[in-house]
């Protein structure tokens, strides 16, 4: 509780209860929104408005510009107060607050204008700061904020606070509806809208302009740095590399189209499936600026409530789709929209792929518990099973909703927890995926750990897909919606992007085919040819999967693990089937590297102890314990952004939707690998434990792993973690922790046991946490 804001909202309430339209905030020592509008009504009383509506509106603020800048030596000192008491709620000093405009004000004032990017303002309260008080606005640097994107927002004041429609935007760092609108803005005065015009919309006006507008190598002004400001908010671009790695570009704020600017825009534009040609063209900008990007852009998937005969599916096929979306059922009450009989093999015999969708209502808050996600899942599996779709389907629960924030916590979240149990007690036959605004998505991947992302993305004045970048994980971006066809056989369509590294959706429906049968084959071919080698199969056949990418040297892992056996690897290259280096994960439909698999398997199997072991070596550094240490390296270059861990874990760790030194395949990999190897060292053959784990050990990985190496308890967790960064009784592995996490810092950084225990403890629960959720839904 502070004091000061305690002192606020008791004079607050006291002062203007009586009057018409207040409503009075809580006096509990904490700002929130009901003391800003408490503390708004106030000023509209003064400002002799009637009824009180606690928010800054138009006829609010032309009250407040008639009446002018509040100054030093202002007599009523009821405004004065209201000034301070917002300081205060804000965290700046605000004097004394006794309605005297003194020194402690000025100086307030003086640090959120600086904070704001105003620096060069009148000591008083103008009209837009006066309005910026009285929001949540905050104007320092907060958890999870970038400090690049901090920097424009200020440099979005100092340029615009002039312009009649712009007001002062928030300068925590973080991309948001408020600063979309504000770069909208800019590039609407760029392109000569009036100031009473400028909606921040992305209107025909603002289209226009972008058409006019291509940039690219040697540009330069002020439409370049708009455009650079655009790429700095939707974060690092990921693109793929010739060897089939994903590696990230980061753009920066400039005025010059130089070099950093075409690689990221190259990396964003493959990233979002646009034509790489590292300029700013039309398509780029408008995929930059809006969810659906250019509507008008041709797509390979499409989906539809309306059954599609087998003429309707060929007339797909002549039009360029590859992939469409279909219902799963009808809602009851509601229309005919699922999937009809005969209907799959109409669009499989025409060469489409389906991408199954389920829906029930969906439109509400009401429409989302736990329950009712354990009871769709339920539905979903049984309607899925029905029609035969295979193994590793990824079903898309929709929400088709602009639901806030505070709604995806207390009611979006858990119904996904629920859809995750339904799935895992019927075996997990089937994959669950996310259709909803681009926050929706996020939020739910990373908090139920969804396999994938089908964006509403034509649904652009949802507030969950202004100010959001596009989730790492999507696989279908919705942009369109039209009649296709003509005559009596048109119907409705809706364009969708497909991602093609990701859900590739069903071929078939009814046969027996698994996504894991061409991995297991190769391993079984792999382990009958390190037989016919000589000793130690198994070990043989994770040398040859860690080969070549985990044996390159100065990687470590030769000097944690030890080299291959190269004589076995010239034999191998000569006998072993083709390799399979990847493949799609049948719990939760990520990509699985076969390769930092085998490496942590072969490490855990050379140099680990076992389960039930609490020392932490090089076993386990082989796996968790090594990606952990880069993920605590990576944390302290963003300790600026995260001053806590375990925000920064909630934030990073194992999430299937940013960008981590520590996602959810390598968490799946380490947990893996540890199993099918502790198997292996109890006299299992690899292949049969890889087998054996892949067809329906996985279902309960992370109980097992939880159990097996932290005797099934967080502290079991803590105490092992702690030990894995800190502990220096190896001390060639004590060298090698330090420099996997000097390289995630990007240099020198303070080791974990040069933190305080209330600085390391919670990086350590974080990861505890994240583990135990993925138990529980197991």
């Amino acid at each position: 509780m502070d004091q000061r804001v305690l002192d606020a909202q008791r004079w607050v309430n006291a002062t203007y209860g009586s009057f018409a339209g207040y409503a009075a905030c809580p006096e509990n020592g904490k700002t929130g929104w009901a003391t800003m509008r408490a503390l708004t009504s106030g000023l509209q009383h003064e400002l002799g408005i009637t009824p009180l509506t606690g928010s800054v509106g138009p006829a609010t603020f032309a009250r407040l510009t008639e009446r002018g800048e509040i100054r030093p030596g202002e007599p009523n000192g009821a405004l004065v107060r209201i000034v301070q008491h917002a300081l205060y709620c804000k965290g700046y000093p605000g004097g004394a607050a006794g309605g005297v405009f003194d020194g402690p004000t000025i100086g307030g004032l003086r640090a959120l204008r600086q904070d704001a990017g105003l620096p060069g303002l009148a000591d008083g309260v103008q009209p837009k700061v006066f309005r910026a008080l009285l929001t949540m606005d905050a104007y320092v640097l907060t958890s999870g904020g970038s400090p690049a994107i901090r920097s424009i927002q200020q440099w979005f004041n100092q340029a615009y606070y002039t312009r009649a429609g712009f007001f002062i935007v928030p300068c925590d760092g973080h991309y948001s509806r408020d600063v979309q609108q504000a770069l909208m803005k800019a590039l609407q005065y760029a392109f000569g809208v009036p100031d009473e015009s400028a909606n921040g919309l992305f209107g025909e006006a603002t289209r226009a302009g972008l058409r006019r507008s291509p940039l690219g190598p040697g540009s330069g002004g002020l439409l370049v740095r708009l455009f650079s400001a655009a790429c700095v908010f939707n974060g690092k671009a990921r693109f793929r590399t010739d060897k089939g790695d994903w590696k990230y570009r980061e753009a920066t704020f400039t005025d010059h189209y130089g070099t950093v600017l075409i690689d990221y825009v190259r990396a964003f534009q493959e990233f979002s499936l646009l034509e790489k040609t590292g300029r700013a063209d039309y398509a780029t900008w408008a995929q930059l600026l809006v969810s659906f990007g250019d509507s008008e852009r041709r797509t390979a998937a499409c989906d539809t409530s309306t059954p599609l005969t087998a003429a309707r599916a060929r007339a797909l096929a002549d039009a360029g789709y590859a992939l469409v979306g279909r219902y799963l059922d009808n809602a009851p009450g509601g229309r005919n929209k699922k999937i009809q009989p005969g209907e799959p093999a109409a669009i499989f015999a025409a060469g489409l792929r389906v991408f199954p969708i389920w829906q029930y209502g969906a439109r509400d808050l009401g429409d989302f518990t736990y329950a009712t996600g354990r009871e769709h899942g339920d539905l979903a599996h049984r309607s899925a099973a029905g029609h035969g779709f295979g193994r590793g389907t990824v079903i898309y629960f929709a929400v088709d909703y602009d639901a806030t924030d505070e709604e995806i916590t207390s009611n979006i979240v858990p119904y996904f927890h629920g859809v995750q149990a339904s799935l895992a007690s019927r075996g997990r036959r089937y994959v669950a995926g996310v259709y909803g605004s681009r926050n929706v998505c996020s939020r739910v991947s990373g908090a139920t750990f969804t396999a994938f992302s089908f964006v509403s993305g034509m649904s652009y004045r949802f507030s969950g897909n202004l100010g959001f970048p596009l989730p790492e994980n999507w696989a279908f971006n919705q942009i369109k919606e039209f009649s296709f066809g003509s005559g009596a056989d048109a119907f409705p369509l809706d364009n969708d992007v497909h991602q093609p590294h990701s859900d590739p959706g069903a071929a078939s429906v009814g046969g027996t085919a698994d996504p894991l049968t061409d991995y297991l084959r190769f391993i079984d071919e792999l382990y009958a040819v390190a037989q016919r080698y000589g000793d130690a199969p198994s070990r043989c056949v994770l040398e040859y999967l860690r080969y070549p990418v985990y044996t390159k040297p100065g990687e470590g892992w030769t000097e944690l693990i030890g080299d291959v056996d190269r004589a076995w690897i010239r034999y191998a290259e000569q006998h072993a089937p083709p390799r399979v280096a990847r493949y799609s994960d049948p719990s939760l439909g990520i990509t699985v590297e076969a390769g930092h698999f085998g490496a942590t398997a072969n490490g855990v199997l050379l140099k680990g102890d076992g389960p039930g072991v609490r020392a932490a070596g090089r076993g386990d550094f082989a796996g968790w314990g090594g990606d952990l240490s880069s993920f605590y390296g990576e944390w302290r270059r963003e300790s600026d952004a995260y001053a806590s861990g375990y925000a920064f874990c909630q934030a990073r760790l194992a999430r299937p939707d940013v960008e981590s030194s520590f996602p959810l395949n390598d968490l799946v990999e380490d947990v893996d690998a540890h199993l099918v190897a502790w198997e292996t060292r109890r006299g299992t053959p690899v292949n049969v434990a890889i087998r054996s784990h892949l067809e329906s050990g996985h279902r309960t990985r992370f109980t097992r792993f939880f159990e097996q190496r932290y005797g099934g308890s967080t502290a079991g967790v803590l105490s092992a973690a702690h030990a894995m960064l800190t502990t220096n009784d190896d001390k060639d592995l004590s060298v090698i922790r330090a420099g996997v996490m000097a390289k995630a810092a990007g240099g020198t950084l303070l080791l974990p046991q040069q933190l305080p225990a209330e600085k390391l403890t919670p990086f350590l629960e974080g990861y505890a946490d994240v583990l135990h959720r993925l138990v529980q839904q197991e």
